[in-house]
Formats: C-alpha cells, structure tokens, sequence
C-alpha cells in the first residue's frame, strides 16, 4: 500500500483499502474557518450536544482578520461562544494568522493523521506525511458530533520532482510549471505524491506550498515522504506521538510524471486561470505588463522564507510613487520573526504596507483588494476573475521575488536580475 492507504486503513480499522474504496476513519484533527458559521448550525440541526473531543477541534480566525464588517463580526461572536461553550483546547482567533500556518506552528500537525478542515488548501498538510483534505459544513458537523467522516480510497499520482533549482526559481516556480501541464483537472478526486531529489531535499516551507497547490489540480489530497527538516520540525512541536507512514516498495502508481527542475526559470500564471502558466521570459518578451499593486502573503505565500526574499530584493530600494505593496504575514509568529530579523522594517522603508496576518485580500476581502482594471502580481494561489476583489481586475501569480522585483520598476520583472 501507499502511505496514504496505511493512514486510512489504521484510522479505519482495517488490514487493508484500496482504490475506490469507501471507508469511515477516525479523524485526528478537525478545524474550522471563519467562512463556516453554517457548521455551528448544522451541528445543533443534526442533534449535536458536544464536540466529541476538545483537543481535537479549533476554529481559525483567519479570512476575516480582523472583521471589517458587522456582518463578519458577528460570526466571529457566535464562534467564539460555541468553542467557549465547548471549552476548545485551542482556539485561534484574530491575533493568529492563516489555518494552514498556525495549527503546525502549533504542534497540531503531525505525520500519519488525518487532519479535515473547511479549506481547500488544507492539502498542504501532505508536506508533513499527514493526509489532509476539505470539506464542507455538514461533513464538518459529523466529525464534530462523531469524530469520523467517510472517505473515498483515491488513486495515487505521482509527480517526480527531480534536480536542483536554478538561481531565481523558487517552490512557487516549480508548482506553477507542474500545474501548466497537469492542468487544473488533471488530478481530480485523485491524491499527488510529490516525489524526487528536489523534494527529498526541501524545506519544510517549500513543501508546504507545492503541497498547498496540489488542490489546484483538483487534488484530493497531497503527500510528501516525510525529510530530517520535516521530523525536526513536528518533534519540536507535536502535541501527541506520531508515526511516519512508508510507502511499500513495490507500490504502482495510476500515473506517473517527470520534471527536470534544473531545467526551469521563473514562472507567471496568467490571467484568468492558475493553469494559464508561462515563462516569465516569455511574458517579458510578449509585452510590458504595468503593475497597480503587488501582494505578498498567503497560505501559499506568507512565510518567514517569502518575506526575507522580498527583503533581500528591496533593501535600499523604494517601489515607484503610484504603486503599493502589501505584505501580510502568514502567522504572528512569522511576523515576529520577520522583525527580529528587521525584514519588516527593510520593507516598510521601501514603501510597503504591512496588513494583519490572515488571508485578507487573497480571498477579496479586505486589506489590499483591487479595482476595476488594476493589476496585480502576487505570491497567492488563485487569481480567477474577483478573487482579489473586482471581477475586472487581472492577477499574475508567481513567487515572492517575482512579486518584490516586478513591483519595484512598476512592471513584470525578471527577480534573477536583482538576485
């Protein structure tokens, strides 16, 4: 069996599953954003009295944080009085930062469980060895009632990531190249191991955002064979024990794909699809993309690693008049770190605004949302029409020393130029 497979199988009790298989698992972990109040309700609709274990459930204050509207607010109000109610072990609230950052910063991701959350992104947990995946309010309800959730037994794709990255290519780089090839169905209800040399060797923030991206494709969930960095990184941390989950040796994947990441340079995704990527060189040679805004933060983009990289860039530097640059900070923490280390500093110097670590604009709505017509280059992970805000305004995503080079000559730039 997969790793993936152990992990549904030991939760579920059983020997063995397979493809296409549909099993009840025990889940490890369930959070809950700040977008599903409707939980709450589904919870008391189906009879619920009390969460079924206090350690293993937390709401995350995140995608409206701080509240910038009543509305909002008063979500945030009736979630705090059900975990309060519920005397949650850990609560996140708007002090915190974004899901996917704070619950391993936390201790609460771990190899070889299950963690559900009402995010698409919470693939990103793969980068752990742990299965994570989304769901929605009524699903979320049942595991709060019950602490188990049905899952179908996916086919497995694995995605061989192999060489070293050139000079100005980044994880965001090399996500973006994979997801303009397998495209944004390619991996449908199906789970991505990300295998190869270059993952073998990875920090535990790039895998966090190659991982993050698998969704993007239409992932289930994503996996990563665990590294030293990953293990220091959950020993240090973890609430409870853990164990890494091995993939058997003769496990055959449904499909296979290759990539050489020696070969890649920097890479944009396009408007108005994640899947429209090309070379930013070949961008460049097309036409000259003037720039309103770029934006720095993110599940996907608002690390410690993403923030010194666009320091790095802009340190004595200033953005053009006319133009702005958010910054926004994945955790508190990463932003306490990025002080300590005067990244912050360096980039306010630079003309920078520096919003509330949460999600803010990368959903559209608030701190750094567009108007009609503007365009915006930005380290995030979507940029359909009206994610960032108005329906007509255009996003290029890329890496944070894409998004730091481009905004500081007010044009998409080439980072490798300033590296």
């Amino acid at each position: 069996m997969h790793a993936l497979e152990k992990i549904l199988a030991k939760n579920s009790g059983k020997a063995e599953v397979k493809t296409g298989e549909i099993v009840t698992a025990e889940v490890d972990f369930a959070e809950i954003n700040d977008l599903y109040l409707q939980t709450v309700y589904s919870f008391y609709e189906m009879g619920g009295e009390k969460v079924w274990d206090r350690e293993r459930c937390a709401f995350v204050f995140d995608h409206y944080a701080p509240c910038s509207d009543v509305k909002s607010a008063a979500n945030h109000k009736e979630m705090r009085e059900f975990a309060k109610k519920n005397d949650l072990r850990f609560h996140f609230d708007v002090n915190c930062g974004v899901c996917h950052q704070v619950m391993p910063e936390a201790g609460l991701i771990y190899p070889g469980m299950i963690i559900v959350a009402t995010d698409s992104h919470t693939t990103t947990h793969g980068a752990f060895g742990a299965l994570g995946t989304g769901c929605g309010a009524t699903d979320m309800a049942t595991i709060l009632m019950t602490g188990e959730l049905w899952f179908r037994v996916p086919e497995i794709i694995e995605i061989r990531l192999n060489g070293e990255a050139p000079k100005g290519v980044y994880p965001k780089d090399v996500i973006l190249a994979v997801l303009g090839k397998i495209r944004a169905d390619g991996a449908v209800y199906k789970a991505i191991d990300f295998t190869g040399t270059y993952v073998e060797n990875l920090n535990v923030a790039g895998r966090m955002v190659i991982c993050n991206m698998a969704v993007e494709m239409g992932a289930k969930t994503a996996y990563m064979q665990p590294n030293r960095d990953v293990l220091d990184y959950v020993s240090a941390r973890a609430v409870r024990p853990f164990e890494v989950q091995y993939t058997d040796p003769d496990f055959v994947y449904s499909e296979s794909y290759v990539f050489d990441v020696g070969t890649l340079e920097p890479q944009l995704a396009c408007p108005h699809s994640v899947e429209n990527v090309r070379p930013l060189t070949r961008v460049l040679e097309k036409d000259e993309v003037k720039l309103d805004q770029g934006y720095i933060g993110s599940c996907t983009g608002g690390r410690e690693e993403d923030i010194a990289a666009a320091a790095q860039i802009l340190k004595g530097k200033h953005i053009p008049s006319y133009t702005r640059l958010i910054i926004v900070p994945a955790s508190s923490r990463v932003m306490q770190h990025c002080i300590e280390k005067g990244y912050i500093q360096e980039l306010i110097r630079s003309g920078a605004t520096i919003a509330a670590p949460g999600c803010a604009a990368c959903l559209g709505v608030h701190e750094g949302i567009l108007a009609p017509g503007e365009v915006c280059i930005s380290s995030t992970n979507r940029n359909f029409p009206g994610r960032m805000g108005s329906k007509e305004a255009s996003i290029y995503l890329a890496s944070p020393a894409s998004v730091a080079a481009s905004i500081l000559n007010g044009k998409i730039t080439d980072p490798r130029d300033y590296l």
